[in-house]
């Protein structure tokens, strides 16, 4: 050890810049091992948040989240009377980017029943100020990332709406914060077109009528027909009555109803083996790469250590040291460069981590790994300069 430290005193300013260099790369590494982590997290965030025991999406769809699914609004009803379920709620959730609070910012709207009992299924949770939404319409709950404050008016197509809520933590598969409203605004807000676009679809659909032989008065009575309605639902949350099997609820659901039914760990199944698992393995691709990087710089540093005091490892030789104390003094070296590096690494990772735009979750398994890894790194990264020092001719510290 005291070898070892006396050879890097020498080279003090090359093993400092080394420690910040390989610990950039694995801060870099450490911060991606909490997005990877967060990322889950977020992405099952609602799904594990929703009070409810099936979802129900329009058949032959992975949806309400991986893929668009439309459903009729009446279907709940359908579905509230199967044997077995207790209650069945109506719910519609889309991504919206809006000006709030003096910025553009991207949201996920989530329309739920707000009379479905208690405080409605799929409704708010992590209400850290304010209340649920209690009047039927202009009322909602937004999550504090979006920035609002309660009692603050937020204008979303042609009404404005009251923030009564703010929760915490509350966002979508992508980090986006989620806002709360009542079924009919949501829908409203979802569906509500720009009154000129409104003017010209019904131009041409008067056009259409005309050209297949209707009468003005005829067509007038048909327009409502061909007008899109927001009558649509993304999917219907159902809870099951005390006793009830879930598979046979599901089954005849599935069989008589004609959806897709999807138990909770099914439905954040499909999230984390469809719009997740790309994310994960590039973020896994990248970490790997990374630590290679950092194990490969470790081992050209200790290498090139060695490389310089050659002679000395010679002159040791000549004297009779040991092979063991030239192994122990690179292995120290390289040692003290991983841990040196690894713990610059975590100081850099908690300083990142407050002002970073997404969810970084850190956990302590996931960390150790890293860490073990680094560690067998620089184990391995000292091998080649071991075996170049073992090699080393004693009659090289004459000048041979």
């Amino acid at each position: 050890m005291e070898l070892a430290l006396k050879d890097i005193r020498r080279h003090l300013g090359k093993f400092l810049a080394t420690i910040a260099g390989v610990a950039m790369l694995l801060a870099i590494v450490l911060v991606m091992n909490g997005i990877y982590q967060g990322n889950i997290e977020d992405g099952v965030w609602l799904i594990d948040n929703t009070a409810t025991d099936l979802w129900v999406v329009e058949r032959g769809r992975g949806g309400p989240f991986n893929e668009a699914s439309r459903i009729p609004l009446d279907s709940y009803k359908s579905i509230a009377a199967t044997p077995g379920v207790a209650r069945s709620s109506p719910l519609t959730l889309y991504t919206a980017q809006r000006e709030i609070a003096g910025r553009d910012q991207q949201f996920t709207v989530i329309g739920y029943d707000i009379f479905g009992g208690e405080s409605g299924a799929g409704g708010p949770g992590r209400i850290v100020q304010g209340r649920t939404i209690s009047a039927p319409h202009y009322e909602m709950v937004a999550d504090r990332k979006l920035g609002l404050q309660l009692g603050e008016r937020v204008p979303l197509g042609t009404d404005h709406y009251t923030v009564v809520g703010i929760t915490s933590g509350a966002v979508d598969s992508g980090g986006n914060p989620l806002v709360y409203l009542a079924l009919p605004d949501a829908q409203k807000v979802q569906f509500e077109q720009d009154q000129r676009a409104i003017s010209a679809a019904t131009a041409a659909n008067l056009q259409r009528l005309d050209k297949a032989g209707y009468s003005p008065e005829q067509a007038t009575r048909l327009l409502p027909l061909l007008s899109s309605g927001n009558n649509t639902i993304n999917a219907v949350l159902v809870t099951l009555a005390p006793g009830a099997n879930g598979d046979v609820v599901a089954t005849h659901i599935r069989d008589w109803l004609y959806f897709n039914v999807y138990t909770t760990s099914e439905e954040r199944n499909l999230m984390l083996e469809g719009k997740l698992s790309k994310m994960a393995a590039v973020l896994g691709l990248f970490r790997t790469l990374l630590i290679l990087v950092s194990i490969v710089i470790i081992a050209l540093i200790v290498y090139v250590l060695t490389i310089e005091k050659i002679r000395s490892i010679a002159t040791l030789k000549l004297i009779g040291a040991p092979n063991g104390l030239i192994v122990r003094l690179i292995m120290t070296q390289s040692m003290l460069l991983t841990l040196a590096s690894f713990a610059l690494a975590y100081f850099l990772r908690d300083l990142i981590a407050p002002g970073f735009p997404r969810n970084l979750a850190f956990v302590a398994p996931q960390t150790a790994v890293t860490f073990a890894v680094m560690l067998v790194g620089g184990v391995l990264a000292s091998l080649m300069a071991v075996w170049h020092a073992l090699r080393t001719p004693a009659q090289l510290a004459l000048g041979g």
